[in-house]
């Protein structure tokens, strides 16, 4: 028995040597890979071995020797990201809207022993979760928050499958829904509210272009209005100083005009060229009489030219002749009586004239 126990056992390791030498290990009928004594396991699966009915231990990657007989390897667990479709089911919304909706499960194996023992099926087991948690979650929103708060609810159903999966050795990464199917009648009454919505934002908008058109108006004729009297007040004051300034230049002329005429008056002569000058204004003003009214103030003898000239020559004399100290008196009251004489033959002579 010994001998016939040794030539198994060589039997066992020949077969194990030739698998070694390039060809990958046989698996049994039921998928999994069959002791040959020295196995070969690939990067990123975990071997899951069984002794004698029991769990053993866990083959990691590369070379590994097991007991003919005794060792069986048991459950082959893959360590990549599994992706698992999620069928399309029903669900009701919290305004109690049937919705079809279907996605996709991101999940991984972290711990092999678990998800041999912890669960019969760990794909089956996960994707019902799934399922089960989509139902829950949908159920506490409405159908507007379905579409809008779409990530919260993919991390909801994630953290809902980690919670109970984490006895399976099993770790959901993501959750995504792919589509979402509403009913016929709800599609449209949303395209009508779409509808409706870009109306109101259309005319929320056209007002709100019409408000800053009237406000950029009235505040363009406001800043007109007040650069139109600041130009008219400027106005106002280059006027008034071109005013003032033709004022004071006339003033100044006069000024100078007179005091060359005094200067020119205390020369040789200076009566002569004053009778004259006086002579022509007065023929002058005597051409222009009876031309703007028809009531006339005449002396009594118009046509003599000399005792006008002589009249006026004295009036110049009595007011350039200095005053004497002492005689202010005497000049003064004969002044008020060439006045009062003058007077009365101002009356004298336009009674005449009203007479005539």
């Amino acid at each position: 028995m010994l001998a016939r126990a040794a030539r198994g056992t060589g039997a066992f390791l020949l077969r194990g040597s030739v698998q070694a030498s390039g060809r990958a290990p046989r698996r049994a009928s039921s998928g999994l890979p069959r002791n040959t004594v020295v196995l070969f396991v690939p990067q990123q699966e975990a071997w899951v071995v069984e002794r004698m009915g029991r769990f053993h231990r866990i083959l990691e990657p590369g070379l590994n020797i097991l007991i003919p007989v005794l060792d069986r390897i048991r459950y082959v667990q893959s360590l990549k990201e599994i992706v698992i479709n999620v069928p399309e089911q029903s669900a009701v919304t919290l305004d109690n809207v049937t919705l079809q909706i279907d996605g996709v499960l991101y999940l991984r194996i972290m711990d092999p022993y678990k998800a041999s023992y912890g669960v019969e099926d760990p794909e089956y087991a996960v994707t019902q979760l799934a399922q089960t948690t989509m139902r829950s979650e949908l159920g506490k929103l409405s159908l507007d928050k379905v579409f809008r708060e779409r990530e919260s609810l993919n991390a909801s159903i994630v953290d809902a499958i980690n919670q109970a999966a984490d006895c399976w050795g099993i770790r959901c990464l993501r959750y995504e829904i792919k589509d979402i199917h509403v009913p016929p009648r709800v599609k449209e009454s949303m395209q009508m509210q779409v509808e409706a919505e870009r109306r109101k934002r259309a005319t929320v908008l056209e007002s709100e272009g019409t408000r800053e058109s009237a406000i950029n108006v009235a505040e363009g004729k406001k800043q007109a209005q007040i650069l139109a009297s600041e130009a008219e007040k400027a106005e106002q004051i280059n006027q008034a100083a071109g005013e003032a300034s033709a004022v004071l230049a006339k003033a100044k002329a006069k000024a100078e005009a007179i005091r060359i005429l005094a200067a020119a008056l205390t020369q040789h002569n200076g009566d002569a060229a004053a009778s004259l000058t006086v002579a022509e204004q007065y023929v002058s003003a005597f051409s222009k009489l009876a031309k703007d009214s028809n009531t006339i103030l005449l002396p009594s003898n118009p046509g003599d030219v000399t005792s006008m000239v002589a009249q006026a020559m004295g009036v110049y004399g009595a007011l350039t002749k200095a005053p004497v100290p002492g005689a202010q008196d005497s000049v003064s009251s004969g002044s008020s009586r060439d006045v009062q004489g003058t007077d009365g033959s101002l009356d004298e002579e336009f009674d005449r004239v009203k007479l005539s």
